[in-house]
């Protein structure tokens, strides 16, 4: 057999075909599928093949657009220009599409995700959160090149594109590690808190290591973000989990709430609970009289839990993995669960322990359209169905998306 020559660097005229989950467009050549970014359904481009592994596919950045699609714009970010080639930043994937356009690309996602993998024909709408397409952002993480300046990676690269500013992120908080030189190699964070406070985290991977680990580095800030949502405060460890987008710990709140409507008197499970952000909301909702239950893997994340729903003594606390603490036959079976699991989902084994506890009602928070599907896929087997669902254009200029889902028992 004749072996296929690489084509790496080879430009090729394509039309471009349906979004594909992962921020690019599908097109075919000579018999080839073509993952093209920085393009559109429907334009005509020139695309330049960044990675080809053998097989039936490769991947390209449109270098060129000969027909453009109607929701095609101006990249807001001048690290996102076309003419950068691959020096362009990694971080966004839509900075080419208008708002709206990003949205439909994103429900076409959710869709197709939710149809191939769990079998769901599911019409879906993405809303927009409050505050539109920019400085939205406020946690990002940077990395530092040889020269020790600071800057995002290029796609699916480690090479680092040092940058000035970003404009998804909150005004002024990149601005403080842009600034000044950093130890190459090092990876920052940078988290602007609900008060305005901008907190600088530095982890240096090749110099000093304890017991094998990098050594962080707090340079600006307490390195404890003070944030709000639902009317409370919330301290959350910058190098914990929290929201990225300043308007969604609010919107999420009150549609999960919306969803789980846990009865009073009743019990509740927070699955993968964090800091308390769900917790607090199913507290008020059961009363005095009622149970919350929070797990969470991360020590840390619990501590902080604790702190910050110290008034509500109807939650308690389980420090460890989800699939271990829900088989738990001590704990009280649920009326309700919230669970958010991490970008991969909850998989097969918690999914087993919620629905063998028989809830009326799931709510299954999802950053991830192809782990939702796996996830909903997953609870159908055990006679669950979803009956609601909600998306959100929660990372705009991206595509990511945030989903939130109620699942309840199938009557049918």
């Amino acid at each position: 057999m004749t072996e296929r020559p690489d084509w790496t660097g080879r430009r090729l005229e394509v039309e471009i075909g349906p979004v594909a989950h992962g921020g690019h467009c599908v097109a075919r050549h000579e018999g080839r599928v073509v993952f093209v970014r920085h393009a559109l359904p429907g334009e005509v481009v020139v695309a330049e093949v960044t990675e080809d592994a053998g097989g039936g596919f490769c991947r390209a950045d449109a270098v060129e657009v000969l027909t453009a699609a109607p929701g095609r714009v101006s990249p807001p970010c001048p690290m996102a220009d076309m003419a950068l080639g691959r020096d362009r930043c990694g971080g966004c994937d839509w900075q080419h599409a208008s708002g709206e356009a990003q949205r439909e690309l994103k429900a076409a996602v959710i869709a197709e995700q939710l149809q191939r993998i769990a079998g769901l024909d599911w019409p879906v709408r993405v809303r927009e959160l409050p505050g539109g397409l920019l400085r939205w952002r406020s946690r990002a993480r940077l990395a530092v090149d040889r020269k020790g300046r600071a800057g995002f990676r290029a796609h699916r690269s480690h090479r680092v594109i040092p940058v000035e500013d970003c404009p998804i992120t909150v005004e002024g908080a990149v601005d403080e590690v842009t600034n000044r030189r950093w130890r190459p190699g090092a990876e920052l964070t940078v988290a602007a808190d609900a008060t305005g406070e901008v907190h600088v985290t530095a982890v240096d991977h090749k110099p000093q290591r304890r017991h094998g680990r990098a050594v962080a580095r707090q340079v600006q800030g307490s390195g404890v973000a003070r944030e709000s949502a639902g009317g409370r405060s919330f301290d959350v460890a910058v190098q914990g989990f929290w929201q990225v987008h300043k308007a969604a710990p609010d919107v999420f709140t009150e549609v999960v709430g919306r969803l789980a409507a846990a009865p009073a008197g009743g019990v509740a499970w927070d699955l993968y609970g964090g800091v308390g952000l769900f917790a607090a909301v199913l507290a008020e909702q059961v009363g005095p009289a009622g149970s919350v239950v929070l797990v969470e893997s991360s020590k840390r994340a619990v501590e902080d839990a604790v702190a910050n729903l110290r008034d509500l003594p109807q939650v308690s606390f389980r420090a460890g993995m989800v699939e271990a603490v829900a088989t738990d036959e001590g704990l009280q079976a649920p009326d309700v669960v919230v669970l958010d699991p991490p970008r991969k989902g909850a998989g097969r084994d918690v999914v087993e322990s919620v629905t063998a506890r028989h809830p009326a009602r799931i709510v299954h928070v999802a950053c991830d359209p192809a782990a939702l599907a796996r996830d909903v896929g997953l609870f159908a087997e055990r006679g669950y169905r979803m009956t609601e669902l909600e998306a959100f254009d929660a990372f705009p200029m991206t595509h990511h998306i945030e989903c939130i889902a109620l699942l309840e028992p199938d009557s049918r």
